[in-house]
């Protein structure tokens, strides 16, 4: 059964439009009807706002038959936002798009890149320390191995391999070397300790600061003040003694028992064993020649011989005189 359609010229004559149905063929012959009423939709561009409002309840929209636009058909108009503000915006923005471009990262220099900090609790204190630029001087502290009963720890600080203070970045490095060794200190150490200073072969422009010695002295925890049994000095030298000698008034009597000078490493294998204890070659020949050149003076005096005395002379002098 054929569809009948009826077409009526608008009223205006301007355009063609089709006019919906306005009645269904039924089963039955073609003669039998049944009459819907249908909306008057009307396209023209020149509405009211009555005309607007206007909707019927009984018109029954399905939302899923509905054709939506893809995501292709969407337009950016991010890069045309200043356009209604500044003309000259497009041509500024035209400008920006010979930028260049951000360079990728492999996974290993992410992995690299996320091991140059460190967070560490000093003090209930959450710092951050830049393991990048401490890479060379972390050798500076080490574990030495045990004494006694296999508990207590022997640390190991090697003056030998702190910057030297003519470096640009030499205050920042200091700082998170200081924040790096007082952090490695106290995960080292879990009952008492003994700190071996290592201090031959040590230029005075890599010799540290009285200020930053004192900040480790006050940082450390009171814990590791007092779980700290004795602090060996090797090879001290004037410099060191005299530090010391300042600082006397501002540490407390307890600590300064604790310091003792070792001038050799035979002397400090005496103190405390040596088996696991790294010692630098530069220190290693350092001692090699003071021990030589304390043999040398001893053989150079027991050649000479013990000088004369003045009382001696004197009788000499006066027998010869009277004879």
């Amino acid at each position: 059964m054929e569809l009948a359609s009826e077409r009526k010229m608008s009223s205006d004559g301007a355009e063609c439009r089709p006019v919906p149905p306005t009645s269904l063929p039924l089963q039955g012959g073609p003669a039998q009807r049944k009459k819907l009423s249908a909306p008057r939709i009307s396209l023209s561009l020149d509405q009211s706002e009555d005309d607007l409002g206007e909707t019927p309840d009984d018109l029954d929209i399905n939302v899923d038959d509905l054709d939506t636009p893809d995501e292709g058909d969407y337009l950016d108009y991010t890069d045309h936002e200043m356009d209604w503000e500044d003309p000259s915006a497009a041509n500024r923005s035209g400008a920006r798009e010979t930028c260049e471009p951000i360079p990728t990262c492999s996974a290993e220099e992410e992995r690299q890149d996320g091991k140059l900090w460190r967070t560490v609790i000093i003090g209930e204190q959450e710092h951050r320390i830049n393991m990048k630029s401490i890479e060379p001087y972390q050798k500076v502290i080490s574990h030495g191995g045990y004494y006694g009963n296999g508990v207590n720890a022997i640390i190991v600080f090697a003056a030998c391999f702190l910057p030297d203070s003519d470096r640009e970045d030499y205050h920042e490095v200091m700082e998170n070397l200081f924040l790096y060794v007082i952090s490695t200190l106290e995960l080292m150490v879990a009952e008492d300790y003994m700190i071996v200073y290592l201090n031959g072969a040590t230029p005075h422009r890599r010799m540290p600061g009285l200020g930053w010695l004192k900040k480790c002295y006050q940082m450390i925890d009171r814990r590791l003040r007092k779980n700290l049994k004795s602090f060996i000095i090797v090879h001290p030298s004037w410099f060191i003694r005299t530090i010391l000698a300042i600082t006397r008034p501002f540490i407390s009597t307890k600590f300064s028992n604790k310091i003792k000078y070792v001038s050799s490493l035979d002397e400090l294998q005496e103190l405390i064993p040596m088996e696991y204890i790294h010692i630098p070659e530069c220190i290693i020949r350092l001692d090699e020649e003071l021990k030589e050149a304390a043999e040398n003076s001893k053989l150079h005096s027991f050649l000479q011989g013990p000088e004369p005395t003045a009382g001696r002379t004197e009788p000499d002098q006066a027998g010869a005189s009277s004879s």
